[in-house]
């Protein structure tokens, strides 16, 4: 029992703290899906992406993904956003953070006239 009952407790924390890596993943994701439908809409900007992450991180994020940092780029063609950071904690190991690295890339929306058949 002695040797049991605290490898027993690891091993419960070492799940928890998946569960927090995953949850923290999840945050960035959505962030990220979220910035990315602001900055590719027709007249949208990389300001408006990132504004946008901010406020979902702000709903959302703030307890579990510590640290992120949002990037938001914008071409003519395609709109890309990136979240970094990492996972709150259970057990704190010297060396060992739980890292959360996001990308998502989509197209811009624009106007494409049609043809006329003929």
């Amino acid at each position: 029992m002695v040797i049991a009952v605290p490898l027993l407790m690891l091993l419960i924390l070492l799940i928890v703290q998946f569960a927090i890596w995953a949850h923290a993943s999840s945050v960035a994701q959505a962030t990220a899906e979220e910035a990315l439908a602001a900055a590719r809409v027709q007249g949208g900007t990389a300001a408006a992406g990132q504004q946008r992450a901010a406020q979902v991180l702000a709903q959302i994020g703030s307890s579990v993904l510590i640290a992120p940092h949002v990037s938001v780029t914008r071409t003519a063609a395609t709109a890309t956003v990136t979240i970094t950071g990492t996972a709150e904690e259970v057990l704190p190991v010297p060396g060992l953070p739980l890292p959360v690295h996001v990308t998502v890339t989509g197209p811009v929306e624009r106007f494409v006239p049609a043809t006329q058949p003929g």
